[in-house]
């Protein structure tokens, strides 16, 4: 039976599961064994297991065909008294039992005596003849041909004794079916006909004498998948190779939009996209989604496909898509791919559409914006030295790098110019935003003011020295950052509101006194006062704040605003100079 590896395509019913559970004392596993609530427990561990009506009692008849004495059976069978159409479990009559055990003279005698039951169906459905074929007894198929068994009975699940022998890969079955006029196309209860169960068991024998006898190839199951989509799902060249030389459509889709070329790159097989791209098949069919096969193959980060995929494939049906490879690739972490879809030319600029953007949260749209959210530094590296702009997305890549304290990430954005002082549209402030993301490590925060990012900004307050109304915070749903709440969203937010928040303020004297050494004189507001009068120890940060700067620091400012400050470094000057105008102490790229 053709299982499917989407959700899309259905795996065997529980039902189908349960059929073939073995006795626990016996272990000769069939379905009549299932008894419901005969159960009892074996081993040391108190498992419980189906006890099987062999072992717990019976029948002379069903015994004699059993062990295959067929001298009883005759006497059995003709004896005036023996019913044949008698179950000995639900449905499961001596003429089952015989094709069960393979005891085709006993079938014989069987049949002799009561032709009746050829056609008995046990409680699943079966026909002696589907028993036989799934049992591949071949003598008991024989036999019951001979005694014109009907062909076409099928089980619950629609499978015919013809879908049967392809599932069993039995020529010498199939090819005596055929020979009784058995009808090739008929589809089981998931659409699947015996051609779509030859095809999956790669023979190519039974695939031709199919089509001999009428099976069509185009024939789908209930998912629109054919048998030349069939064998690309399963990785089988020799019955796709035999498919298309009898006509089977190359480009055919199933009802998710995947055509054979899509199924093969999704389900690595290399051979299979190498055999269909050397025969045509076109590379830029979508499926419903919009992905591509070399998007499909770049999320699974098959680097030998993907290579073969790129010449086939158009970039502008790329862009068509709304989503370029490079995200697929970066939201995996397929670095090698990354690599090799740069080295093809791929924007690494390309921007996620709308439609794709509004299903993420943050509104994201860039593939290093998926480097860096995975902290993935290789594929940051790669996309930044290929000309990445790290500031298209909606939230920067550099908060997040922040956020994350990935101090790497962090200072390759910087070095390709990263801007430190980019707003957030959605949560509009009076200074840096990123600076949210920073404020429990204080060397983060450094850096970020050491490269350029605003300080005085955080010292104005639109009230002051006035008293601060209450504020209310609400935590956000990543990291331990505070944003108001969207009644004081009317505004944009202030420095002393953003650091009032719990998680926050016990950091304030701190932070307070690093962004003291990048501003002339300021004024505190009343807020920022009270945070520091919360401490003693805070009491000399206050005093720093509020006393005229010093001349040297004056300088330090009047000389990093006249001097680019990656240009400080190779300023002909003493070294403890250079770490004064350099605030000291050195930074996170040491």
């Amino acid at each position: 039976m053709v299982t499917w590896s989407t959700p899309l395509r259905n795996r065997r019913s529980e039902y189908s599961k349960a059929l073939y559970t073995c006795c626990v004392t016996c272990g000769v596993g069939r379905e009549r064994q299932v008894r419901s609530g005969e159960t009892r427990e074996i081993g040391e561990t108190g498992e419980t297991g189906v006890w099987c009506c062999l072992c717990r009692e019976e029948e002379p008849l069903f015994k004699a065909i059993r062990v295959g004495d067929v001298n009883r059976v005759k006497i059995m069978a003709m004896c005036p008294g023996t019913n044949l159409m008698l179950p000995s479990d639900p449905g499961w009559l001596a003429i089952h039992q015989a094709v069960w055990h393979g005891q085709d003279s006993c079938l014989r005698v069987l049949l002799s005596a009561q032709p009746g039951t050829i056609n008995r169906r046990t409680e699943h459905g079966e026909s002696a003849l589907l028993l036989a074929v799934s049992r591949e007894e071949v003598t008991c198929v024989q036999v019951l041909l001979e005694n014109r068994a009907d062909t076409e009975i099928p089980n619950y699940d629609k499978e015919t004794p013809l879908y049967k022998a392809c599932e069993r890969d039995s020529a010498v079955m199939v090819a005596e079916l055929l020979n009784h006029g058995v009808a090739v196309n008929t589809r089981c209860i998931q659409g699947c006909t015996a051609l779509h169960e030859a095809v999956v068991r790669n023979n190519v024998e039974i695939c031709e004498m199919l089509l001999k006898a009428g099976a069509k190839h185009n024939l789908t199951n209930m998912y629109g998948i054919s048998p030349l989509f069939t064998a690309a799902q399963y990785g089988q060249v020799a019955t796709l190779r035999f498919l298309l030389k009898h006509g089977a459509d190359i480009n055919s889709q199933a009802d998710d939009g995947a055509t054979a070329l899509y199924e093969a790159a999704k389900n690595g097989h290399e051979e299979i996209v190498r055999f269909l791209l050397s025969q045509n098949a076109d590379a830029n069919k979508p499926g419903k989604s919009g992905l591509l096969p070399l998007h499909i193959a770049a999320q699974r980060g098959s680097i030998t496909i993907v290579s073969m995929l790129i010449p086939a494939t158009s970039k502008a049906r790329v862009r068509r898509a709304g989503i370029s490879p490079l995200h697929v690739a970066a939201e995996r972490e397929r670095d090698d791919v990354l690599e090799l879809l740069i080295a093809a030319g791929f924007d690494v600029n390309a921007q996620l559409s709308e439609e794709r953007s509004q299903l993420y949260e943050d509104r994201r749209s860039s593939a290093l914006y998926f480097s860096v959210m995975n902290n993935d530094i290789k594929a940051v590296s790669l996309l930044l030295e290929a000309g990445a702009d790290p500031n298209l997305d909606l939230l920067k890549p550099l908060m997040v790098a922040v956020r994350q304290s990935c101090v790497q990430a962090t200072i390759l954005l910087v070095k390709h110019g990263a801007d430190i002082n980019a707003c957030i549209p959605m949560h509009p402030t009076t200074f840096p935003p990123i600076y949210m993301f920073a404020m429990k490590d204080l060397p983060m925060f450094k850096y970020l003011l050491d490269q350029g990012g605003h300080a005085r900004s955080c010292f104005d307050c639109c009230l002051g020295s006035k008293p601060h109304p209450p504020i209310k915070t609400t935590r956000s749903e990543r990291g331990n950052s505070y944003f108001l709440e969207e009644t004081h969203l009317r505004r944009s937010v202030q420095f002393c509101e953003m650091i009032s928040a719990p998680s926050i303020s016990r950091w304030a004297g701190p932070i307070i006194d690093v962004l003291l050494d990048y501003v002339g004189q300021v004024t505190l507001c009343s807020r920022l006062m009270e945070h520091l009068d919360s401490y003693s120890e805070w009491s000399i940060i206050k005093e720093k704040a509020t006393s005229p700067r010093s001349l040297m620091q004056n300088c330090r400012l009047q000389i990093l605003q006249l001097v680019a400050r990656p240009r400080v470094k190779k300023l002909p000057l003493p070294g403890v100079l250079l770490r004064f105008l350099q605030h000291g102490e050195g930074s996170i790229e040491d």
